[in-house]
């Protein structure tokens, strides 16, 4: 059953139906060909005949004196093909002469009629030929295409076979390879062959998607570590903080400070696994961001007023640069507030104690360009392609950077919204983020 809907089969399958069809055909077209030419030669003979001897005849009826004229017919039907025949009839049905005198030949024959005036007496004249040697050949051609045609379809068959067999090796390559892959050795490939046709091109997609889930293996295992290591650190907080409390009897005030360390440990906690699950859910498309128009300006001064407080703690105070109401976008609220607290966030906790934070919204054409800014040590060169990793963590480390996953987010939210971000930065003279909402995101 495997064999039968195998694609090599059913190419050898078709082939031979059609090769069949093709010769059958072609022999048909022969035989009725060859014999359509050979019999309407013989009958355009016999018709040249026909008009020879009339010619004859009434040219013989006409000399002075009067000649023999049955000697003379003889003598013209004995210059006539083997397999001719010659017969005169008077309108009664009474044979005058026919040649050769024992009567027609038996089997098919090419014949013509004419109608004389001999001597004063009319005489029906009918020539004809066999088509025997007609019948013959073609004969000898049937039996040729009945014996080479099977043959030609032997032949064909095997090789059909042998070439779809050629042909489709790549593929059985191919399968061989793709199934010795596994997750643990997803850097395995496919052959390829440089060939140029349609194989080589379906090879070389299915390494790049190999090389694609590769690279997302790759990224979900490392994801998944460094999740348990950010875990791990808030849980052995809590157990050590719980084991502390729990030794020995203590003060009231003890206590409250162990609860207070578990709280903020696990707000700490709660934040990266509701990090994690929004990172999780955008992956899969899971996150529902229903969008409404709203007014980006107003929004970007509720986030400014919102974080002023964490600001202020830091001895800095936002320079906002806003344009009057009525930058109306289609977004998610609570998406793009989370966006710009995350940018805020990372602009306070960079720049330095009484450092400077900007915030401004302007119009570019039909687009708004949103900018969140600082003054602070800036990212190093090597690091600015990798800011928006989850968990990346520079090698050049500024402040206490957190779990790394805040621009993962930003960069998220800003994808959803079909908004580009843009990063300037100099190490020693702060960052610049702008977030360029298109003309298809305004409202």
């Amino acid at each position: 059953m495997h064999f039968t809907r195998s694609i090599g089969f059913r190419l050898t399958l078709w082939y031979s139906l059609i090769l069949t069809a093709t010769l059958i055909l072609f022999g048909i077209l022969i035989h009725w060909s060859l014999d359509s030419r050979l019999t309407t030669g013989i009958r355009h003979q016999v018709e040249e005949r026909s008009n020879a001897f009339e010619r004859f005849v009434l040219a013989e009826a006409a000399e002075q004196p009067p000649v023999a004229l049955d000697d003379e017919i003889f003598e013209f039907c004995q210059a006539l093909p083997e397999s001719s025949w010659l017969q005169m009839t008077r309108p009664d049905g009474t044979v005058t002469f026919r040649y050769p005198q024992t009567g027609k030949l038996v089997g098919p024959f090419a014949t013509s009629w004419k109608h004389l005036i001999i001597g004063g007496q009319p005489i029906n004249v009918e020539m004809g030929a066999s088509l025997a040697e007609v019948d013959r050949t073609l004969g000898i051609l049937s039996t040729l295409l009945m014996g080479l045609i099977p043959a030609a379809l032997v032949l064909a068959c095997c090789g059909g076979a042998w070439l779809s067999r050629q042909a489709l090796r790549p593929v059985a390559d191919m399968t061989a390879a793709a199934q010795r892959i596994s997750i643990s050795n997803l850097s395995t490939r496919l052959p390829t062959r440089e060939s140029g046709d349609e194989l080589e091109n379906l090879a070389r997609t299915w390494n790049i998607m190999l090389s694609r889930l590769e690279s997302a293996v790759r990224t979900l295992s490392q994801f998944a570590a460094d999740a348990s290591h950010e875990l791990r650190t808030p849980l052995a907080v809590i157990r050590t903080s719980a084991e502390l409390a729990l030794r020995r009897a203590r003060e009231p005030e003890a206590y409250r400070e162990s609860l207070a360390e578990i709280a903020s440990e696990t707000e700490r906690m709660t934040r990266l696994v509701d990090d994690l699950l929004f990172l999780a859910r955008g992956d899969s498309g899971a996150v529902e961001m229903p969008r409404k128009p709203m007014d980006l300006r107003l929004l970007m001064e509720e986030v400014v007023c919102e974080i002023r407080t964490l600001a202020a703690i830091r001895g800095i105070n936002p320079t906002t640069s806003f344009p009057p109401p009525g930058a109306m976008i289609c977004g998610n609220r609570d998406a793009l507030r989370r966006l710009f607290l995350v940018l805020l966030d990372n602009a306070i906790k960079f720049a330095p104690q009484g450092g400077e934070v900007t915030v401004s919204l302007r119009k570019a054409g039909a687009d708004w360009i949103a900018s969140v800014g600082d003054n602070g040590t800036g990212i190093a060169t090597d690091d600015l392609p990798h800011i928006f990793e989850r968990f990346y963590r520079s090698r050049h480390p500024r402040v206490d950077a957190g779990h790394g996953l805040g621009l993962s987010l930003a960069a998220s939210i800003a994808a959803a919204h079909s908004i580009s971000i843009e990063v300037e930065s100099s190490p020693g003279f702060g960052s610049q983020f702008h977030l360029h909402f298109p003309q298809s995101q305004t409202a």
